[in-house]
């Protein structure tokens, strides 16, 4: 666009073999005119590609980028031979092996300058051997074989005509894998263009040839899959001369929804110069009865390249206040993590400090865990809401021991308590309670409920063990030497607090069976209520013998005496007497086991939380194996890590916001680039 009027674009070079686009009537004024472009787009294509050296892209931050795809043999390279004025390689299958990063900058220095990049290296060459050069770069990154990599090669063109382009080349699309390719060319082919093409920013230059069904094409499809209304494509036919036919309606139907349009070119034939090809092609589009119908607008390379660099810039300005807001926020993102990490400890009196501060921390989260039942500093995590999860567990182990066998009153009935007395018959008065016989049965019943109270125990410290290692690595997750050492200290700590649990429930059941003792009044209530029964369960036991064999005892359940029917109403007597006796002093056992052993929990813990954890740790971290305050002074591997991967982001990102800043500002001074 002209004075705003639309001319047509022709090829006219400054030199053999270069390009440059200019318009018909201002062809003596060829270099202020690239020069006008230069001094808008240029700065920000250097802008793009200072950030894509930066690479931005790790963090997160896509950059516009011309994608050039098309499926294999569609004449990518014989486009982008034509933008460039140089070379590149040719051959059966795939040529473009890497992401191909091709960066134009027309320069007035009348001998071109080439520079190849990869893998950290720039490498000088020229217009003769840089397929050479390419060809060696590609095979360092991707192998001897026909395999692709996804490592980028970068080109640099300075050289005069050119248009200012950067633009990625990928693989052509090949569905059939050749001798010396994987199985699985296809997906890796695709995979890698929907990673470039994927992008919002991203410019998708489509290379069609003018021989297939467009809509067919797989490459069309790719790009739909993501640019489904077409804005960010454009597609470039190739081969004009080869299938005329049709082409017209091809391109003016657009059955395939390409949103900035077609371009029609004519392929470099055999060992024309670029001069001599653009010559013909301009004669082509001119003459040919079929394609000189074909708009002028869209046909030709120079067309192509003013679209180009034209869509470019503007998809660039368009994105870069985006890009500016999202460098804006990585920054501070990464500033706010770099001011989370702890401060580097720069003396022993910081470490000592720190360290204290860190038991401190760790003491207070555990005494709001275990004691005070607060548990905001984990209300997501239900398993460390401890006073809650040990009421649970004293709760079971309360109902396990109440139902199991030894606490169950009416399993075989009475049957110990009758081979107890007949076992420990002597000469002596009848009907005589014997003391002996209830502490013998006392004592097979402690016995047989002794491990209950063991695994409570052992269960109730393996869970706080898991409470308190946990508090401890979250305090000191920035010291990974005192993490060791608190933890190796802290596992030592519970496990002695299990041993003395344990010996304090040893103890608890030794003396249960040693004798028999209550002061509280229940027992006799309870024996009361019981032992007033007697009389009518001996009468439907004795005196019933054909009535079922099921009897119904208030405050014990639904007893069979049908086995005790062949005993004696005296035997029955005194065992009922006994088992009475044993019911109402068995609920006095089972309540001063659950009582004495919670009461001994809560103090060892109420011990481990304010005497017992910081002299542990002090204690290990002191020692000859501990860590030692010194070593607080070397950072974490991760906390290190981390903290210079947060320095070169922030870097990277401070660089690239300068880098776009002056840019914008410039892009301001323009208007509308």
């Amino acid at each position: 666009m002209v004075g705003g009027k639309k001319s047509e674009v022709t090829y006219t070079p400054s030199k053999p073999d270069s390009l440059a686009i200019v318009l018909p009537e201002q062809t003596e004024a060829i270099a202020p005119i690239v020069s006008s472009y230069n001094e808008r787009i240029r700065p920000v294509l250097d802008a793009v590609e200072n950030l894509r050296r930066l690479n931005i892209a790790k963090e997160g931050i896509q950059l516009p980028t011309i994608v050039v795809v098309g499926d294999q043999s569609s004449g990518k390279s014989s486009v982008l031979e034509s933008l460039a004025g140089i070379s590149l390689p040719r051959g059966q299958g795939i040529c473009t092996r890497v992401p191909f990063v091709m960066r134009l900058q027309n320069h007035p220095s009348p001998k071109p300058e080439l520079v190849l990049e990869f893998n950290g290296k720039s490498i000088l060459t020229d217009e003769v051997h840089v397929s050479h050069a390419i060809n060696v770069a590609t095979e360092e990154l991707a192998g001897l074989g026909k395999g692709i990599c996804n490592n980028p090669l970068t080109l640099l063109v300075k050289k005069n005509g050119v248009p200012d382009l950067a633009m990625v080349d990928l693989p052509g699309i090949t569905r059939v894998p050749v001798h010396g390719q994987p199985d699985n060319i296809y997906d890796q082919i695709k995979d890698m263009i929907m990673e470039y093409i994927k992008p919002e920013e991203s410019i998708i230059l489509n290379v069609l040839s003018a021989s297939v069904d467009f809509t067919t094409c797989e490459s069309i499809r790719m790009s739909q899959s993501v640019d489904k209304t077409g804005l960010r494509t454009l597609a470039v036919v190739t081969k004009a001369d080869k299938s005329p036919e049709g082409l017209l309606e091809k391109v003016t139907a657009d059955d395939v929804n390409i949103g900035l349009g077609y371009v029609c070119v004519r392929n470099r034939i055999g060992d024309e110069t670029y001069e001599e090809a653009r010559m013909e092609e301009q004669k082509l589009f001119e003459t040919h009865p079929l394609l000189s119908q074909v708009d002028k607008s869209i046909v030709g390379i120079p067309m192509l390249a003013q679209k180009l660099v034209q869509v470019q810039a503007m998809i660039i300005s368009k994105t870069f206040p985006e890009i500016v807001k999202k460098i804006n926020e990585k920054l501070t993102n990464n500033l706010y993590e770099l001011e989370k990490l702890p401060a580097n400890l720069a003396s022993v009196a910081d470490a000592t400090t720190a360290f204290m501060r860190i038991i401190g921390l760790s003491k207070e989260s555990l005494r709001k865990l275990l004691l005070r039942g607060e548990f905001d500093e984990y209300s997501e995590d239900k398993n460390m809401h401890c006073t809650a999860r040990l009421v649970e567990m004293l709760d079971s182990f309360s109902s396990d021991l109440s139902n199991c066998d030894h606490s169950d009153p009416t399993k075989n009935f009475m049957e110990d308590e009758i081979k107890g007395f007949e076992e420990s018959r002597l000469i002596g008065l009848p009907n005589f309670v014997q003391r002996t016989v209830f502490l013998t049965i006392l004592q097979r019943k402690v016995s047989g409920i002794a491990r209950m109270p063991r695994e409570f125990v052992e269960n109730v410290w393996k869970y706080l063990e898991n409470v308190v290692i946990t508090v401890l690595m979250r305090h000191s997750r920035d010291y990974h030497q005192l993490q060791m050492s608190t933890k190796r200290a802290g596992e030592a700590l519970i496990a002695k607090k299990m041993q003395s649990s344990i010996k304090h429930v040893k103890k608890a059941i030794e003396m249960e069976n040693y004798t028999d003792y209550t002061c509280y009044p229940e027992y006799l209530t309870e024996y009361n209520k019981l032992i007033s029964q007697q009389e009518q369960f001996l009468k439907q036991v004795l005196e019933n013998p054909n009535e079922p064999s099921i009897v119904n005892l208030e405050g014990v359940g639904v007893v069979d005496v049908g086995h005790l029917r062949n005993y004696s109403s005296s035997i029955l007597s005194q065992a009922f007497d006994m088992k009475v006796r044993m019911i109402s002093y068995w609920k006095i056992v089972q309540r001063r086991l659950i009582d004495t052993i919670a009461l001994h929990l809560m103090l060892s813990i109420n011990h481990l939380v304010d005497k017992d954890l910081d002299k542990a740790i002090v204690s290990d971290f002191l020692s000859p194996t501990g860590a030692g305050i010194e070593r607080l002074l070397e950072e974490s591997p991760s906390i290190s890590g981390k903290r210079e991967k947060l320095h070169r982001s922030v870097k990277v990102l401070r660089e690239s916001k300068e880098t776009v800043a002056k840019i914008m500002d410039r892009i301001a001074s323009y208007g509308d680039v």
